[in-house]
């Protein structure tokens, strides 16, 4: 009976359907497309409503129907780069470029904007957004627009660029923006409300003589802009604050925690960031951390339980021990968990104090996340170059490299081809990561010994003879075009003695060290830093390093 009684409503339901009125509107056959459009926007009216960007969309495509294939080219590019955009972002940024509105769309409406639209496009489309999206990624260290809470907080910053009419941003500009936008990311400035701020603020950019100072001040009107540990109790990784962590820790040269691999500069598939679990959920879970228990879940899940690491590093860390792994790290990047604000006390690095650990790495992330944003546009004096007394105070570690000679085996007092060959060995493998220096002429444990068995075996007591020979040495071992563009050869002295420093800059190619064998044939050997020495990558391990690293 339920159905009977169910199928006859539906019967009836339909029946009705020829009893309603619907509005018609005729379209004459010899109509122009501008009259089809407002008979489509009074139909419209009477349906499911467009918004008011899409309805713009439709009138400026009546008076210049080139538009959206134009837009949707530009869209299409942008999207290769990472930063994909619905056709009404672009409207907003037209409307915001002309009129410096937000919210009244009918101004784009009328045929009397197709000049000026068509002029305003054609500078937008060959300088503006393309600059903007470099900036962003150059100076704000975002990759692509999912980071974004709001990609409405790019309109007042496309807008601004776009009155500089082709002129770019000097450093303080760019500061003071990047500045802005974080803010505008964090407090959630465009998630509501959205035309009627966007009006505010581009009043601001028009009228102000310190536009980005008035635009933080309309953020701290409604919000503070001190982070609290507090914000960050239960939160996942789709909330702002992370986004704004991720954006942090790339821009202090952070490294993936298994790889060693910077952070900022990600390169190819296998080394797309991921967000892996600090403390295993699988561990957890049996922890009392699941599904059953709402609050328990949501600390588990909050970010400050998550680490960025390459999808490499996230696929063979797997659920190991936090205790063990972050040990490990740590013996083989001592700096990559202060780098990631990862607390480094190892009692917080065991299951039964995991709520310990998330206070503890809250309390790190607020106060290095306020003390980032203060200081991104002081204007500070240039900050004193590390001396070399302050390398060797720092010790080895994966960027810096000490050796007691160039050439001369202290332990058998005579000259080494094989101490050599550890020289060219340690540059490559330097090369072959992040960069860093190495320093000939002290000993592993920081003693300055400096040159002078080299200068002797060399038969000249000048630093002159020294140089020759090390260039000399790396130009056979390494190329000379590698020697000329990556590395710079310095001379210290230290309590009466000569050091050696050689900085070495990443490689934009695999550098690749030529030896030879016993047998006195070439060979070529692959090296790369592991913690504070240099070892060779076997063969199975060297292909997909140099696809990644490289690429």
């Amino acid at each position: 009976m339920e159905e009977l009684k169910k199928l006859n409503d539906n019967i009836n339901a339909i029946t009705r359907i020829k009893g309603r009125d619907f509005p018609e509107q005729t379209i004459p056959v010899r109509a122009n497309i501008r009259e089809a459009i407002d008979i489509f926007y009074k139909v419209n009216a009477s349906g499911v409503a467009l918004t008011d960007a899409e309805l713009a969309l439709a009138q400026i495509s009546g008076y210049w129907p080139q538009a959206r294939d134009l837009f949707k080219v530009k869209l299409s590019q942008l999207e290769q780069q990472g930063f994909a955009f619905q056709l009404d972002f672009l409207i907003y940024v037209l409307l915001g470029c002309l009129h410096h509105l937000g919210s009244d769309m009918r101004k784009l409406h009328g045929e009397e904007n197709k000049a000026a639209l068509m002029e305003a496009w054609q500078r937008l489309d060959s300088q503006v957004l393309d600059y903007v999206v470099n900036l962003l990624r150059t100076s704000a260290f975002v990759d692509h627009v999912h980071e974004i809470s709001s990609p409405y907080a790019l309109v007042p910053i496309i807008v601004y660029c776009f009155d500089k009419r082709g002129k770019h941003l000097n450093d303080l500009e760019t500061r003071k923006l990047v500045k802005w936008f974080y803010y505008s990311q964090i407090r959630v400035r465009y998630v509501s409300q959205l035309p009627q701020k966007l009006d505010r603020d581009l009043r601001i950019l028009l009228e102000s003589n310190q536009p980005f100072e008035d635009l933080l001040q309309a953020i701290a009107e409604e919000r503070s802009l001190i982070v609290q540990p507090t914000e960050f109790v239960g939160r996942a990784i789709q909330h702002p604050l992370f986004s704004m962590v991720r954006w942090y820790l790339k821009s202090r040269s952070a490294v993936c925690l298994t790889t060693g691999v910077s952070l900022r500069n990600s390169m190819g598939k296998k080394y797309q960031l991921e967000l892996d679990h600090i403390f295993p959920y699988s561990r957890l879970k049996k922890a009392g951390y699941d599904k059953g228990n709402r609050v328990k879940y949501a600390l588990a899940q909050e970010f400050t339980n998550r680490a960025l690491l390459t999808q490499t590093a996230n696929r063979s860390k797997l659920a190991m021990e936090p205790a063990v792994y972050l040990a490990d790290v740590k013996s083989r990047f001592p700096k990559a968990l202060a780098l990631q604000c990862i607390p480094d006390q190892p009692e917080l690095w065991q299951l039964s104090n995991y709520e310990g650990f998330l206070e503890k790495r809250r309390e790190l992330l607020a106060s290095n996340l306020n003390d980032f944003l203060d200081k991104i546009t002081l204007t500070q004096e240039p900050e004193r170059p590390a001396t070399i007394e302050d390398l060797i105070q720092e010790g080895e570690s994966d960027e810096l490299e000490f050796k007691s000679t160039l050439r001369w085996d202290l332990k058998i007092g005579e000259t080494s081809k094989k101490m050599e060959e550890v020289i060219a060995k340690t540059v490559a493998a330097l090369a072959n990561g992040q960069g860093g220096t190495l320093v000939i002429g002290v000993d592993d444990d920081g003693s300055v010994i400096g040159l002078k068995h080299d200068y002797l075996s060399l038969g000249s007591a000048t630093r002159d003879g020294f140089e020759v020979h090390l260039r000399n040495l790396l130009n056979e071992h390494l190329g000379v075009a590698f020697m000329s563009s990556k590395v710079k050869v310095f001379f210290h002295e230290i309590e009466g003695c000569e050091v050696c420093q050689v900085d070495v800059e990443p490689a934009s190619q695999p550098i690749v060290l030529i030896t030879k064998d016993k047998n006195g044939q070439k060979v070529e050997r692959f090296y790369v830093r592991s913690g504070n020495a240099s070892r060779e990558m076997l063969m199975s391990e060297m292909s997909m390093y140099v696809k990644e690293r490289f690429q």
